[in-house]
């Protein structure tokens, strides 16, 4: 018998191209759908789905109701897709992190946490339990294996659609049980696919942004959040000059124009998050510049340099990755300096380092 793949199924065209393409080589495939808790559709709790085995029907407590698009899906697809609820999981490993670095002044990029602690965490974990020999998604991305058995991490070929950041705190054992079909496709030859199978017909949109945040402004959502509390404070320039009063700090990140509201000249910026006296601190678009900064807690996916090396540095995921020079520390840590001084470095947000096209590993930025 084949060995069993598992596929995450979200619901949007990238994860179902990617299941239509295993199955398609032959795979033995299995789908699995993670709850988070924060959906719209609350339907899926009372769903259980097994396709196409005989004749069992899906279970629901709403069965007159038009069926959950995960079940159309099963159908048009032909496999079967069981459902995992991560919901606790998600709660105490994403969100919290998420409400707590806005809390001590830091910008979270929570899908960089997602990836390895939910995705190829407890997903990873359920599809080993069934049996199934890795793990597929729906990422940009590749995966390439040395002939000593090291696994090295790629970017996906479609330069606009490439998702290698947010997979950069991954181990080398979640990279060895990781499957990325559309790696070496385009996103318009994905959704062309997609149209030509009549997948289009069976998702409503795919998700953007954070994926547990609807309907709300960050700040409405942290502001619902357990023993979180907005505080307001000051508003203070690059000199210490006092420019009016912000109603919390959460609502605000580095290189933010909007919300400021002091009148001046030329635009203010945000420049940085003094959390200790909760003051927003301002300046114009030259302050934002800096030629440097410190990563803590970096995952190096290759080898872990013992001297300096040139890379090209991501500080965020819509950033041109600069040349610049990393030199490590101890306790995986590390200075990067920028050949060409960036913009609007944030502390909280993901560092991920690349020769080539290959991840060598990313961390958070601190605060200097």
């Amino acid at each position: 018998m084949k060995k069993l793949t598992a596929i995450a199924i979200s619901g949007g065209i990238d994860s179902l191209v990617a299941a239509y393409l295993l199955k398609k080589q032959g795979h033995n495939l299995v789908g699995i759908h993670f709850i988070t808790g924060y959906e719209t559709d609350k339907s899926l709790q009372n769903i259980t789905i097994a396709f196409p085995d005989s004749n069992r029907k899906q279970l629901s407590t709403a069965n007159e109701k038009p069926p959950h698009k995960i079940i159309s899906i099963a159908h048009k697809l032909g496999i079967n897709i069981k459902i995992i609820d991560c919901s606790l999981e998600f709660k105490n490993k994403v969100v919290d992190y998420f409400t707590q670095s806005y809390q001590i002044g830091l910008t979270p990029n929570p899908c960089l946490v997602c990836n390895p602690l939910i995705k190829f965490g407890s997903v990873l974990a359920f599809a080993r339990k069934l049996g199934a020999s890795c793990l597929a998604t729906g990422h940009y991305v590749r995966i390439s294996k040395n002939d000593k058995g090291r696994f090295h991490l790629l970017k996906g070929i479609d330069t606009k659609k490439d998702q290698s950041y947010f997979l950069a705190f991954l181990s080398q054992k979640q990279l060895a049980r990781a499957c990325f079909p559309l790696g070496s496709m385009k996103k318009t030859d994905v959704e062309k696919l997609a149209a030509e199978k009549g997948f289009n017909r069976i998702i409503d949109r795919e998700s953007q942004d954070i994926c547990f945040i609807k309907d709300k402004t960050y700040g409405e959502f942290l502001a619902l959040q357990y023993n979180f509390k907005p505080e307001p404070g000051l508003i203070e320039d690059v000199n210490g000059n006092i420019l009016g009063e912000h109603k919390g700090l959460h609502l605000f990140t580095i290189g933010q124009r909007r919300g400021i509201n002091c009148p001046s000249s030329e635009p203010y910026y945000v420049v940085r998050i003094n959390q200790k006296q909760n003051r927003l601190v301002v300046g114009c678009k030259n302050d934002l510049i800096s030629s440097k900064c410190s990563v803590i807690n970096i995952n190096w996916i290759a080898d872990t340099p013992a001297s300096p090396i040139t890379v090209h540095t991501r500080v965020r995921y819509r950033h041109k990755a600069a040349l610049s020079t990393l030199i490590p520390g101890d306790d995986n840590t590390a200075v990067v300096k920028f050949e060409t001084p960036q913009e609007a470095i944030t502390p909280g947000q993901g560092a991920v380092f690349y020769q080539g096209d290959e991840i060598l590993g990313g961390g958070w930025i601190a605060e200097e």
